[in-house]
């Protein structure tokens, strides 16, 4: 069994959630298997380091950042192993201190993400990292929140991606995923 398959696995399918004619992807079982998590990580890893990185102009990233609240709980890992540092992107209102912000749209409304200010220096090669991507908004707003403060996005990750069509795809850096659902 690849990996891909090995973690699609993991991945719980629930309808009607949070509304009617919602699907819900619950990766929380993944979470729960130490084995599961440690395949995801070093997934996303291997990926940055014989895909991404070598792509790059400075061949290195300094930046993981991960959107709120589950690309927090691959965030860290991810940097921790790649030596680099961990930014969380929030909705506004939960950062202390100075922040610049960006509004997008979502598929039921618009919201405002928010990072630190001064978190991610001019030249700075940055990941993105959350668990699913379905209309690209939040992807977008952080990589606006990124370029705003001088970082570079090298590349957009997600465990999950709801393939619909790509016109939300943020041109200025590719997207991996590594599990689609239709």
């Amino acid at each position: 069994m690849s990996d891909v398959e090995y973690l699609r696995s993991f991945l719980t399918e629930y309808a009607d959630f949070p509304k009617p004619g919602v699907g819900f992807l619950d990766i929380f079982p993944l979470l729960r298997n130490p084995l599961a998590f440690e395949t995801l990580i070093t997934h996303f890893v291997h990926h940055i380091l014989s895909q991404t990185i070598p792509k790059s102009l400075l061949k290195k990233v300094d930046v993981v950042v991960g959107l709120d609240a589950r690309g927090f709980l691959l965030g860290p890992t991810i940097a921790l192993r790649l030596g680099a540092a961990f930014v969380p992107v929030r909705k506004k209102g939960k950062l202390p201190g100075p922040c610049v912000s960006v509004s997008y749209e979502k598929e039921y409304g618009i919201d405002v993400f928010e990072m630190q200010s001064g978190v991610i220096q001019r030249g700075q090669n940055v990941v993105v990292v959350d668990d699913l991507i379905a209309t690209g908004g939040s992807a977008k707003a952080a990589g606006q929140l990124v370029e705003m403060q001088g970082g570079t996005v090298l590349e957009y990750l997600f465990l999950i991606e709801i393939v619909m069509s790509r016109e939300w795809q943020y041109d200025k850096a590719p997207v991996y995923s590594i599990v689609q659902y239709n």
